[in-house]
């Protein structure tokens, strides 16, 4: 369970989540991007625009604190 992954934040734009995964893995917490937009179409709109910020829950806590920090 120690690798179960969960949701940080959900974003819609692609670039804010790459710095935050930069930021984060800066810190040593290891960081997966998952995007439900459809290349090359830029369509951003509800949920086909999302971009989830996925951390390990025994993260979660030094990820939430890093990110107020910001």
């Amino acid at each position: 369970m120690e690798n179960e992954w969960t949701e940080l934040l959900v974003t819609d734009n692609e670039i804010e989540a790459e710095m935050i995964k930069d930021l984060l893995e800066s810190g040593g917490v290891p960081v997966v991007i998952r995007s439900s937009k459809v290349r090359p179409y830029p369509v951003s709109v509800g949920k086909m625009g999302e971009v989830k910020l996925l951390v390990r829950k025994a993260d979660l806590e030094a990820a939430r604190a890093a990110l107020e920090q910001k």
